[in-house]
């Protein structure tokens, strides 16, 4: 099903905000750190403790955060993102092609490490967007 959820960066907080949200919400709450990435040898030392992802869920709730920031820096405002899981490769391809035209790409539509067909990039009304699709998922 396809779905569309909030991403937020926290520059370094991220661990401490989805621990404070958790206490909030309740849910299950992981984590995974740049170390223990496939990206950690990619990365400076300092960074390998940072949360690459994270997500609170509790039912239907769904809650993604990370340490990372875009190619711009950290600036308040831009630190939240949509995320939207998509139901099939046509699916992704036909919403990437759409919503990031005149807009600005970040990261193209491309295989990740964790299984999924994953791009980024800010739309031309300046809405930041995460598009996935796991690939494990095939119909």
């Amino acid at each position: 099903m396809t779905q569309i959820n909030a991403y937020v960066g926290f520059n370094g907080e991220c661990r401490k905000a989805m621990e404070f949200y958790q206490e909030c919400i309740g849910g299950e709450l992981i984590f995974q750190t740049v170390g223990e990435s496939p990206i950690a040898n990619q990365c400076p030392e300092a960074m390998k403790g940072h949360v690459l992802h994270s997500s609170l869920t509790k039912g239907p709730l769904l809650l993604m955060a990370t340490d990372m920031v875009g190619p711009d820096g950290f600036i308040k405002g831009n630190n939240v993102a949509l995320s939207l899981n998509c139901s099939s490769e046509e699916e992704i391809n036909t919403f990437y092609s759409k919503l990031s035209a005149g807009g600005k790409i970040f990261d193209p539509l491309k295989p990740s490490f964790w299984g999924s067909l994953f791009g980024c990039f800010t739309d031309k009304f300046g809405i930041n967007w995460m598009l996935n699709y796991d690939m494990n998922l095939k119909n």
